[in-house]
């Protein structure tokens, strides 16, 4: 197999405005004639379902939640980025797109970074027009905030609810598609196999989560737009639902995997409590704009923050990172809170802690602005913790986030299975091996609103597609093997319960491929792996049936693909022998810590192919050219 990314050729910045004028059309008639299912309701799914549906094709979207405003978009906190320069200090397209390539540690494809920046612009003045309340100045105009890994303040946002407005922005758009009957919302009901027919995605079975059935829907295309994988570790800032099921039984179906160890810990997240936790809590980046980060000097201090002496706490990133200070990228910011803390130096009862102080901030600017920036956040904080982080500074410790792996797509959005296109957090394709902040919101609604309407309407028109119905031998196998699936879950009757499978594979992932990762520990990961999922098929007990509302059916079902996405992310961490961005391999770093990249033997996609049960993936490699950001050390 050839991976061909299919990246226009000529000047980068003309390759989208060329690749569109190029791409086949499909006219107004014709889209009413086509059926194109989305799977997913976030910020992907809401914005590419309302688009399609206003230009007229017939969409049928799916979500698990029992509404499209309970996608987990809704959670983010901090804000979206756009390169706009209201600030008129030295922003640009060219910028953002430099600054996220090298952020991404020179691990994604160029033309898809350059053209996310160009249409970031477009972004803000859609959601604008939409009232999304984004924060403005005294007069009006719109504000920016910094975000790390960048020297200019680009990025919009809404207090600590960014997420949430977009979101409710992108619902409202896809329910006007709703009442104009362009769109059929499925809530309650997710997807659990792709049906693939002559070499074509065309249908999936879902489970309706209510009543228990099995359906088969039909259509000329396939949409996922699902999220990420970030549950696989069990403790994550993810919502409890969040899953790779979706993407993983493409991925069974042909729809290469790629970057699977490329997974992101956010750095500031409200530290771990307990045993038995069921997910982190995140704490916005945009606190970095005005909480100051620092540790004791002296290990073993335990003295509360206030007896601590100025001369006695080291404020680590201000002092190892002039330039960026507190606002250094995710995967550096998370990586010494691990090292400060692995000294001996974190606070709080656990030691796995570093403070975000912001009693400089309010001394500079007065309780009531802090207030008015992050006020939401300091309020769940302490609804969380009991303590006030007007009064106290923040605990924090990095926990995982976001996953930059996913489906392998090309400039296309389409994967190696002919139209299954993926979207948003479920592709791999703009944030290389670390995501920079405030741009996750921005991919999604750059693919939803200004990509897949274009390469979707290329691929139906210049496609030719036989008329299929749901009676299709290969859609009925498809729904049988499905049935089967949770027929043999039901009936292993075991001791033990899902979630105690899950939360184990989860400190298995956390202890040898999280923050950083060594060639043994990946061995013995993946040993582990496999004896817990033999364990599992054999002693997991999933009580009740599968003929109506059954929320441990649904876990063990997803959490049996987070089994082999572990795994899978285990051996990609393993093969990939450098250091960059999400993967940090202790064997290959800079004298002073930093990751070490090896450019000549390592700058490459790694999409890996499923061989079927129990066999070894088959790695393909797409090579990464740098024709205008040049790999450079980040330290």
């Amino acid at each position: 197999m050839t991976l061909d990314g299919k990246v226009p050729s000529g000047p980068i910045e003309q390759a989208w405005d060329k690749t569109r004028f190029e791409m086949k059309l499909v006219n107004p008639a014709n889209k009413r004639r086509h059926t194109v299912l989305v799977v997913g309701s976030g910020l992907a799914g809401a914005s590419a379902a309302a688009t399609l549906g206003e230009l007229g094709y017939n969409i049928k979207c799916f979500c698990f939640q029992d509404s499209p405003r309970r996608a987990h978009s809704i959670a983010a906190q901090g804000g979206i980025n756009a390169a706009k320069n209201y600030q008129n200090d030295g922003d640009s397209v060219y910028r953002l797109f430099y600054d996220t390539v090298k952020g991404g540690d020179f691990r994604a494809r160029e033309a898809n970074v350059y053209r996310l920046a160009q249409i970031s612009v477009n972004i803000i003045d859609q959601c604008v027009a939409q009232g999304v309340p984004f924060a403005r100045e005294y007069g009006g105009t719109l504000t920016n905030r910094s975000f790390g890994g960048a020297q200019v303040s680009r990025t919009f946002y809404a207090r600590g609810q960014t997420g949430q407005q977009l979101l409710l922005g992108a619902y409202q758009a896809l329910e006007r598609q709703v009442n104009a009957g362009t769109v059929r919302m499925f809530p309650r009901t997710e997807m659990l196999d792709l049906i693939v027919i002559d070499g074509k995605a065309r249908g999936i079975v879902t489970r309706n989560l209510v009543t228990g059935t099995i359906d088969i829907h039909i259509g000329d295309a396939v949409i996922l737009a699902s999220g990420g994988y970030g549950n696989v570790y069990y403790l994550s800032t993810n919502a409890k639902g969040s899953n790779v099921t979706a993407s993983w039984r493409a991925h069974k179906r042909g729809a290469l995997f790629a970057n699977p160890c490329y997974t992101q810990i956010h750095p500031t997240c409200i530290p771990v409590s307990g045993d038995y936790q069921s997910k982190l809590t995140l704490m916005s980046e945009s606190l970095r704009n005005d909480g100051r980060i620092w540790v004791p000097k002296q290990k073993g201090d335990k003295r509360p923050p206030s007896q601590i002496p100025e001369d006695e706490r080291d404020y680590y990133l201000e002092r190892k990172y002039p330039s960026f200070g507190n606002l250094v990228p995710r995967d550096v910011a998370s990586r010494n809170a691990k090292y400060v803390c692995d000294e001996g130096r974190g606070v709080g009862e656990t030691g796995l802690g570093v403070y975000l102080d912001f009693a400089d901030a309010i001394k500079r600017l007065g309780e009531q602005k802090i207030r008015e920036r992050y006020g939401n956040l300091f309020d769940m904080y302490q609804r969380i913790t009991d303590e006030d982080p007007y009064k106290v500074p923040m605990r924090i410790y990095p926990a995982i986030h976001y996953t930059m792996g996913g489906l392998w797509v090309d400039y296309y959005l389409q994967s190696t299975i002919p139209g299954l296109f993926v979207l948003g957090e479920a592709n791999f394709s703009d944030h290389g091996a670390n995501r920079l902040g405030a741009s996750a919101l921005m991919q999604g609604l750059s693919d939803g609103y200004f990509i897949i309407p274009y390469t979707l309407g290329n691929y139906l028109a210049s496609t030719k597609l036989e008329k299929v119905s749901e009676s299709h031998p290969e859609a009925r196998n498809v729904e049988v093997a499905v049935k089967e699936s949770i027929r043999k879950l039901l009936s292993i009757k075991g001791k033990r319960t899902v979630d105690s499978f899950h939360r184990e594979l989860g400190k298995i992932m956390w202890d040898y491929c999280g923050m950083s990762r060594t060639a043994k520990g990946l061995e013995t990961a993946i040993q582990k792996i496999r004896a817990l999922r033999e364990e599992y098929w054999q002693n997991v007990n999933v009580p009740g049936s599968g003929d109506d509302l059954n929320q441990s059916l649904e876990k063990a079902g997803r959490v049996a693909d987070f089994f082999e996405l572990g795994e899978l992310m285990c051996i990609d961490a393993r093969d990939r022998n450098e250091s960059c961005g999400g993967h940090f391999r202790e064997e290959y770093q800079t004298p002073d810590g930093e990751a070490q990249r090896d450019d000549e033997h390592y700058s490459y996609v790694a999409a890996w192919e499923y061989r079927g049960p129990g066999n070894q993936p088959e790695l393909h490699k797409e090579p990464l050219e740098f024709k205008y950001v040049h790999p450079s050390q980040r330290s």
